[in-house]
């Protein structure tokens, strides 16, 4: 079979998306991966790749960093909907292009289910959280991880919605371009345009989040999908730091913050090191922390570093609570601390204290007040580095890309 997978955000978004293409090469099927330009160096051996979303990217790192306030969001907002309808264009010519016979999709690729519905195949929404399907046990996880009854939580599920609610307009003129009809600013993303129910793949460990018992069998939970990374030598200066001494604190925030208040998140960080007496890797990212003109001799900066290589040489890491790099973290058995930010990285943090890998967690305004008890806890109790460490030998032993190779295989036939 020959599978389109297509997928729009960060780096941290693509890679999973990138080892799901290349383990269906090894299975002996075809991929295409579609996204931004700049994650062509993801694509692996023998998959091909079609550029679709380089603009949306582009004004994601760019622009958005530049914002000031809402007049600047509002004027941003049109061209980000240009962005938007490019994309749908870049990505109906690659499907052209690759004729394949099932899609994988993120959802933030607004226009994939539309365009396999357009290709008469199956398409298999993906994301690495339970964001969609609705259930009894947990709230929605962009709303938190507050604990309601099972009605409520089942409820906030409707959120899954809000692409539809938000874009339909523009979803429905692209369907007509497509020559389908209009679906409406209603349309639920669990229902194909059959009316059966869409399979989606949930690349994330049932050690981490456990898999709800009210979950339909369309709700498939893999395991993740981590990348083969090719073999990463770091530069000479960070290989002597780590060598010099006890494995350091690792403290990143990506591009949270898109730079504001980055210079206040790094004395709260240097402080909480100082205090502690740890030693620490600082990861400047896309500006959610700054590394500053003069550092002590304890402490390095990076931009940026393979998390598999990096991270299982630290005694402990600190970071936003993305979904790969919680993953990242829990695979290499590190004791976490997240300081949320946004979107589903409280859920996240919730995820980490409730596994007992690591304490609670900590919002970046409290960084300043709290962070030097904390990163205490963190590297002090014993038992984060234990638990920690047994999942992530669970996490390393999970087959997630074979599970989702299988899975897509089964619904071709």
């Amino acid at each position: 079979m020959h599978v389109l997978l297509t997928c729009f955000g960060t780096r941290g978004d693509a890679q999973p998306y990138a080892a799901l293409a290349g383990a269906l090469v090894r299975a002996g099927h075809c991929a295409t991966l579609a996204t931004a330009e700049g994650f062509r160096d993801l694509v692996p051996d023998g998959v091909s790749f079609a550029g679709v979303g380089s603009e949306m990217l582009r004004l994601i790192r760019e622009v958005m960093p530049e914002l000031s306030g809402a007049r600047d969001a509002l004027r941003t907002f049109g061209a980000m909907r240009d962005a938007m309808r490019q994309q749908n264009a870049e990505l109906w010519a690659a499907a052209q292009t690759a004729c394949p016979d099932l899609v994988v999709y993120h959802p933030k690729v607004i226009g994939a289910p539309h365009v396999a519905e357009a290709l008469g195949v199956p398409g298999v929404l993906s994301l690495p959280l339970p964001y969609f399907t609705p259930t009894r046990e947990f709230l929605q996880p962009i709303l938190g991880a507050a604990r309601l009854p099972g009605w409520l939580n089942r409820a906030s599920y409707g959120l899954r919605r809000a692409a539809a609610l938000m874009y339909g307009g523009m979803l429905d003129d692209f369907r007509r371009q497509l020559g389908l009809r209009a679906a409406g600013r209603l349309a639920d993303p669990l229902v194909g345009p059959d009316g059966r129910a869409i399979d989606v793949l949930y690349p994330y460990s049932t050690h981490v989040v456990p898999r709800p018992s009210d979950y339909p069998p369309t709700a498939h939970v893999t395991g993740y999908w981590f990348r083969d990374e090719p073999e990463w030598t770091p530069p000479a200066d960070l290989a002597d730091f780590l060598a010099a001494g006890l494995p350091p604190v690792y403290v990143g925030f990506g591009s949270m913050g898109f730079g504001k208040g980055a210079d206040e998140r790094r004395d709260a960080v240097l402080a909480a090191l100082a205090t502690n007496r740890l030693r620490g890797i600082i990861a400047t990212g896309w500006g959610g922390i700054t590394a500053g003109s003069e550092l002590s001799d304890d402490v390095f900066a990076i931009d940026e570093a393979p998390h598999d290589w990096l991270f299982p040489r630290m005694a402990a890491v600190v970071h936003h609570g993305g979904a790969g790099s919680t993953a990242a973290g829990l695979r290499a058995g590190r004791p976490t601390l997240v300081v949320p930010f946004l979107g589903d990285q409280p859920f996240w943090g919730a995820r980490v204290a409730a596994i007992g890998a690591g304490p609670g967690p900590l919002r970046p305004w409290r960084l300043a007040g709290g962070l030097t008890a904390r990163l205490a806890d963190l590297v002090g109790d014993p038992d984060y580095g234990r638990r920690a460490a047994d999942v992530g030998e669970l996490i390393r032993a999970e087959d997630g890309l074979g599970n989702g190779v299988r899975i897509l295989e089964s619904l071709i036939g």
